[in-house]
């Protein structure tokens, strides 16, 4: 089949989607299928730097002006257009008659536009941006949802317009437990010394990775004997300034800022942490938690979906919005870890890559049958 994988923009650097659409590119081309993928030029947005005002409204005019005739010229070439970012929705009306699909990682931005989530207000313009881009999504006809919470959310905004599968996301890099040396060095670039344990959190600012709630957590942890000593690297996006004035003002200075690590930094830090504590209050689908379970890390997350649905039985859950009751939990249950990591090694079989191309395979047949 001959199918065409619609990727972001480059110059936005959304690396999740970029991965995600090279992910399927490689998985399809093994499976003999003929991929081409596509996305938007940077034409106009290279010509000004990231921290010009005119980028994001230079970047407009390439994804929503420029690139919309060459996608219908390509779609009318090929089988199959697969949209791989349901915030490109609005590329819908711009394929034709080509069969398409489009896949839809999360809602939350459409939510918050529409007033879901009090502590994450949208914009005049951002509001006006998640509008158009929920009315794409009502046009769809065949859609894939990364969770069934994702369907859920998404069944409710469009009132179940479209055909929608649920399929899982595999891993996209070859998560595994590293090497001893490899632990060291990134315990190192740390700066991290002797035997020091500590807890892991990796996720950006966005304000459901609920980072300041992983703070708060990790230090009402140091009221237990157990986790007196024990420290927290926060790997990702540089902190914000109220995670700054939280540490200095609560004398925290067990927390460790570690800024854009690579894919082999975050394997080892997995491989080398006492867990992964990843209280996020919603996801689309919650990546670090198979990939922690990948390196043998035990896992601590949120007791709400997407979370309980991608961990399987293989983690501690807690509430992550009380970091008293949280912790308790994490007190009570971690005399399990060694069990609850065997579990979660166990779950890592449900997100087989093989089966996400499998289920992906089928639904592309299924569509171009039906379309």
């Amino acid at each position: 089949m001959r199918v065409l994988l619609v990727s972001n923009y480059p110059l936005d650097e959304q690396q999740s989607m970029l991965r995600y659409a090279d992910l399927l590119r490689r998985g399809l081309e093994q499976h003999g299928h003929g991929i081409e993928v596509i996305h938007p030029p940077a034409l106009l947005g290279r010509l000004v730097s990231r921290r010009n005002a005119l980028f994001k409204w230079l970047g407009y005019v390439d994804k929503f002006v420029l690139f919309p005739p060459l996608l219908r010229s390509r779609s009318s070439k090929v089988d199959l257009v697969h949209i791989c970012d349901h915030s490109n929705s609005s590329y819908l009306r711009w394929i034709g008659s080509t069969p398409s699909l489009i896949t839809v990682h999360d809602v939350l931005a459409i939510r918050s536009a529409l007033g879901h989530f009090a502590q994450n207000p949208t914009g005049r313009t951002g509001q006006w941006l998640q509008h158009w881009i929920l009315n794409g999504l009502k046009t769809a006809r065949y859609a894939v949802s990364v969770s069934w919470k994702t369907k859920q959310d998404l069944d409710a905004l469009t009132g179940c317009k479209a055909s929608i599968t649920v399929i899982h996301h595999g891993l996209n890099w070859d998560y595994s437990p590293a090497s001893p040396v490899e632990v060291e060095e990134v315990r190192a670039a740390c700066g991290l010394t002797g035997q020091d344990e500590y807890l892991l959190h990796v996720g950006g600012n966005q304000w459901y990775k609920n980072r300041l709630g992983v703070l708060r957590i990790a230090l009402e942890l140091k009221r237990h004997e157990r986790f007196r000593r024990v420290k927290l690297v926060m790997a990702g996006k540089p902190w914000p300034l109220e995670m700054r004035v939280f540490c200095r003002e609560n004398l925290f200075g067990d927390a460790i800022e570690f800024i854009a690590p690579d894919n082999q930094q975050i394997r080892a830090l997995y491989s080398g942490a006492l867990a992964l504590l990843f209280p996020s209050l919603e996801e689309g689908f919650g990546w670090p938690i198979l990939e922690a379970q990948a390196c043998g890390c035990l896992v601590i997350t949120s007791d709400r979906p997407p979370m309980t649905e991608v961990a399987g039985q293989g983690a501690i859950f807690i509430d992550p919005e009380n970091a008293v009751t949280a912790v308790q939990s994490i007190a009570d249950n971690f005399a399990r870890c060694e069990i609850v990591k065997q579990a979660g090694c166990n779950n890592l079989k449900r997100f087989a890559i093989d089966e996400m191309m499998k289920r992906y395979q089928d639904v592309y047949a299924s569509v171009v049958k039906e379309w």
